[in-house]
Order: C-alpha cells, then structure tokens, then sequence
C-alpha cells in the first residue's frame, strides 16, 4: 500500500498528487561563466525544461546564480556537496536546494540548512546516493540502504516542521533505482525525483533511463524526472518529454504509430515514417498519426490514432478517428502521396 502523497513547492511549481510531472535537467557549464551557462538554461528553457539545476562550488557560483535567475521563467535549483556554507547561502537566491545530507558534516550543520531553507521558502531535495551511503547500510541490500538512508534524514527535517521536501533515491543500475522507489512509496509520501542517475551516453543512457524511469511512472511512482545523459543537456529535455508522452502522462508534441512492417507492406513504412516526421519538425500539436503498411494493420489497428495513413495494394487509405476520409492511388510518387498526407495532417480539427 502506498502511503499518503504530500506536495513540494518550487517556485510557482507544485510537485504531488494532482500535479503533472515536471520535467528537468542540470547546465554542464561553469556557472561563473555567466554568459556560457545563461545561453544553456535558455536553450533547455526553450526546449522545455521545467526546473533547472546548477552547480553550486563555491560562493561566486551563488553570486552567478543570482544574476542567471534574473533571466529565466523557471525555478532554479542550487547543488551542492560538502560545504553546508554554501547550501546555506544558496537559499536565498534558489527555488530549492540539492543536497546530499550525508556529506554536509553532521545532523546540526543540516539544521542549519533547513533553518534557513524555512526562512527563505526554499525547497530542499534530500538526494539519497548508491554511491555514498554510510557503513551502517553495508550488510542490507542497496535498495534496503538507500530507502533507510532517506527516512532517517526526514526524520530529522520533520523534527523541525520542515515539510517542503522532494526526494530522490539514486543508482546507475536500474533495478536497485526500480526497487528503492517503489519501497520508498510504501514508507513515504514525500515527492519523489526520480531518474537513473551516471545512467551513460547515447543509446544505452537512452535505453536505461526509459526502463527506470518508465516503470515507476507506470505505477504512479515519480513527481519529476530527469534524464541523466552524458550529452547536450537539451537532449535529456527531448528523451524525457519522450517517456513522460510514452507512458501516457502527458503529450508534448504529435505521437507517431507505426507498423514493424513485414511481407504485407504495400509502402516501405520506413521511410515514409522518416519523410513525415521530417516534414512535420515544425507540427507541435498533440495528435496521434498513424503510417500502416497494409490494410490489415490500418486503419484497424490504428483506428484510435487521430490521423493515419494505410497502404492497400492499389491505393492508400487516409483516415480519421477510424473512419477513411481519403482514397488516394498507389502507384504515384511516394513523395507526393507523404506530401498529401502531411497536408491534411496540418488541416486535421
């Protein structure tokens, strides 16, 4: 059974039960290099980043900070490791605070924290790492650890009426990171951040990250997400919109629905999947769009997409909401029967 939910508060953003998960990343600049590390948030601001994080070594990183904000429309998270000073300082200028509580030296530098987070309304993430966790944890499972770990710093932030709290339970393996927050959501209803953490570049990042993160938001497990890449940060913006619309959370942009393609194909569905996402770079609405490759599939199977397309034998099928609209001859030009198809797209109400 999992336990009551509570919200966080970030900025205007409210993280919990009602709310939509958000959807964040962290700048890979210096942040004194205030130029270099404004022209990235603005890109992930763009790209439809919802939180950002910065890092936050030293006190003229917080001076760099202050001047960043100043220009973005999104929360702003400081990280830090270490020093509590500089969590400390980090409240004022920061929507909310990263910290891992193990490494700030001592439950009464913590304090100190929360105090001053509770002083300047800041949220304060509890970042629980697989990486760093005490000795004490040595002789129980990763996940085990790591959940205990947590619920021993909450207790302390709750001593103190502190209640403004997101989490985050991170591994690079994916079922410890599975299993640490579904036994987390059976303790605690905290806010949860969730993303598979030094999770590698490329595909297999890519890969590991949607398994992770994917299952937990299957069964409601995840309040906010990042994609933890070795890449431009925009690319974890557009893989984590990608999940988040996969698992039917939210839609950011049209939901392409595709046949495998196999001895039945009337059109090399590869292709002419490839020609209309191109075609449609610029198509931000939320609708399905179907390109089947024979009858059999679509619109059939496809029936529930808004707007797709099926390849007969002699002509292609356009239809909407399961019903053809459209007969359109096979035999002509492939590019011109995409263009057509791309057209009502566009037109589609």
């Amino acid at each position: 059974m999992k336990a009551t939910k509570k919200n966080a508060k970030i900025g205007e953003i409210i993280l919990g039960e009602g709310h939509p998960v958000r959807i964040q990343s962290m700048c890979n600049t210096v942040t004194t290099d205030i130029k270099s590390t404004l022209a990235q948030a603005k890109s992930l601001e763009k790209a439809g980043c919802e939180i950002l994080r910065f890092g936050i070594p030293d006190q003229e990183s917080i001076k760099a900070l202050s001047e960043i904000r100043k220009h973005l429309n999104i929360p702003v998270v400081a990280d830090i490791h270490f020093d509590y000073k500089l969590a400390i300082a980090s409240c004022v200028v920061a929507d909310k605070i990263r910290v891992n509580p193990g490494n700030l030296g001592g439950t009464d530098r913590l304090k100190t924290v929360i105090e001053a987070a509770k002083k300047h309304n800041t949220c304060i993430r509890i970042g629980v790492n697989a990486g760093s966790l005490e000795k004490r944890f040595n002789k129980i499972p990763i996940h085990e650890a790591l959940v205990h770990s947590a619920m021993d710093y909450i207790r302390v932030f709750e001593e103190i009426n502190f209640e403004n709290i997101v989490v985050s339970l991170k591994s690079s393996d994916v079922q410890t990171s599975v299993k640490a927050y579904r036994l987390f959501r059976e303790k605690s209803g905290y806010p949860l951040h969730v993303g598979i953490t030094e999770s590698g570049s490329g595909e297999e990042g890519i890969i590991k990250s949607a398994a992770g993160i994917g299952a937990l938001l299957v069964d409601g497990i995840g309040d906010t997400i990042r994609v933890s890449l070795s890449d431009d940060p925009v690319r974890e913006i557009e893989v984590a919109q990608k999940i988040v619309q996969a698992v039917g959370l939210r839609q950011f942009g049209p939901e392409y629905i595709s046949c495998p393609t196999c001895a039945r194909s009337n059109i090399d569905v590869i292709s002419v999947c490839k020609k209309t996402k191109e075609s449609l770079i610029d198509f931000n609405r939320r609708i399905s769009i179907a390109v089947m490759g024979c009858e059999v599939n679509g619109p059939g199977e496809a029936a529930h997409a808004d707007i797709g397309l099926a390849a007969g034998k002699d002509r292609i099928l356009i239809f909407e909401k399961g019903k053809i609209v459209e007969r359109i001859d096979n035999t002509g030009p492939i590019d011109q029967i995409i263009e057509l198809f791309v057209d009502r797209v566009r037109k589609f109400k």
